[in-house]
């Protein structure tokens, strides 16, 4: 049998959850009687245990999917600033060059 707290405490993390699962619903409910009336037992636990493990590991795989999902997209997302800033400096360099030709266009115009 699970001891009390490590099962309450994991009762009070699922059950900040929205859950959307009949049968973690139901599961959750249940958990939480026993754990009211002190009347925790190895069948509660485990069906309990299970039901957590059924419910939470497809998110969790869809959460880690997700997370590289957009660590791939700030991958590029960086590499794309880098590519725009190093491109930035070229024409910046090139508008000083016309520049310094536009000006010497205009003293010789001048005199």
């Amino acid at each position: 049998m699970a001891e009390a707290d490590p099962l309450a405490a994991l009762a009070a993390a699922v059950g900040a959850f929205h859950i959307t699962g009949k049968a973690m619903r139901a599961a959750q409910e249940r958990v939480e009687r026993a754990l009211s009336a002190g009347d925790v037992d190895d069948a509660t636990t485990g069906a309990y245990l299970a039901a957590v493990r059924r419910y939470f590991e497809p998110y969790e795989r869809e959460a880690r999917g997700q997370l590289r999902h957009v660590d791939r997209e700030l991958e590029r997302l960086y590499q794309v600033q880098f590519n725009l800033t190093a491109e930035r400096g070229v024409v910046a360099k090139r508008v000083e060059a016309v520049q310094g030709v536009l000006d010497a266009l205009a003293e010789l115009r001048a005199e």
